[in-house]
């Protein structure tokens, strides 16, 4: 036991039995009943065994209530006299149920003090599982694009005379739409820089939730003009805890999903409902779902097809992953489910920031 905690042990041992042998005179002064008194100083007992650390604190604190029982309040008063009819076994009974409270008191504590370790291991378990899976869809979605804007600039750079104007314009916008594509990803990757990776937080402030949706859509339809969504948010003006450049950029992750993998032209639906404690953002399209096999994996990396297509767009990995990570530090979920038609994916933020179980989990 270290010093620091050995005097806390004996400071509130200390001011618990004090604050109630001052109790007890008041209440003795007026009832002249032992046994009453006695209860308290079990209750002491017990609230020493909950605040201190180990056995031993609560034992000296139900030896300390015993004498103080016979000593103070039996009379004769002032005297320790144990041979009186019916005292010992009182005081033995009081000794014996002070000793089990502040044993089961005790163990109790050890029992929770373990499940919180427990669960420190495997959230940081959990933490490794992700940025190992983070790292192999990284690795994916910008080596393939890497690799068709190095291949495409070989072959203009090796055939460019032999090539038509009209070839020529292609190979450009190839290129630069990987170019873009990369430029995503390195947006989504610098989100991730916003998140305290040592316990996978945020810093969170309520923000207006039609404000941040929109800014999402806008900056969404500039890249790709396109595509079409249609946005329906709760008519309630909400403030949600959130970091509104992050919520954003799993908006736009999502949205972009739906366009590049769904295999449909029809528009997306983003909506957001509001539910008691949370809200929830949905992103549904119309087009082919995804392979059962994928949904339980999907925001682990497993959008990553390894067989590799050569187009850049197949690669699911890094961006719902992101989303995974980002949503997790604002205390959220996240899932995906096949509708009739189409697929959708949902996430949900609660509308109250818990500071107290944040530091839980961390």
């Amino acid at each position: 036991m270290s010093r620091r905690t050995l005097l806390q042990n004996i400071l509130v041992t200390g001011v618990l039995l004090g604050v109630s042998t001052a109790v007890a005179v008041v209440f003795f002064h007026y009832s002249r009943n032992s046994t009453s008194v006695a209860i308290i100083y079990v209750l002491t007992v017990m609230l020493i065994a909950r605040y201190t650390t180990g056995y031993v604190p609560g034992i000296i604190a139900a030896l300390i209530g015993v004498a103080c029982v016979n000593y103070v309040f039996t009379y004769p008063y002032m005297n320790l006299n144990f041979t009186i009819d019916g005292y010992p076994v009182t005081f033995l009974g009081m000794m014996v149920v002070s000793t089990i409270t502040s044993t089961m008191t005790t163990n109790f504590k050890k029992q929770s003090q373990l499940l919180n370790e427990r669960e420190k291991l495997l959230m940081e378990a959990e933490k490794e599982t992700m940025r190992a899976n983070l790292l192999r869809a990284v690795s994916h979605d910008l080596r393939t694009p890497l690799t068709s804007i190095i291949g495409m600039a070989q072959a203009y750079e090796e055939s460019g005379d032999r090539l038509t104007s009209q070839e020529k314009t292609q190979m450009v916008a190839n290129i630069r739409e990987d170019a873009d594509w990369l430029l995503n990803m390195v947006e989504n990757l610098l989100s991730v820089t916003r998140i305290r990776m040592e316990d996978a937080r945020v810093t969170t402030s309520p923000e207006p939730l039609e404000e941040v949706v929109a800014g999402a859509v806008q900056r969404f339809r500039k890249r790709l003009p396109d595509a079409k969504v249609r946005v329906r948010v709760p008519d309630e003006f909400l403030m949600v805890p959130m970091d509104p450049v992050l919520i954003g950029q799993v908006i736009i992750n999502l949205l972009e999903n739906a366009v590049y993998h769904s295999d449909s032209e029809e528009d997306i639906d983003l909506y957001v409902e509001k539910l008691p404690d949370e809200v929830v953002f949905h992103v549904r399209d119309y087009g082919k779902g995804i392979a059962p096999e994928r949904l339980n994996t999907i925001f682990d990396g497993a959008g990553v097809d390894s067989s590799g297509s050569g187009d850049s767009h197949k690669g699911m990995g890094i961006g719902l992953t992101i989303c995974k990570t980002i949503v997790m530090a604002h205390q959220g979920e996240i899932w995906a489910l096949n509708r009739s038609q189409g697929a959708e994916f949902a996430f949900s933020l609660p509308l109250q920031w818990e500071e107290a179980e944040a530091e839980d989990r961390v």
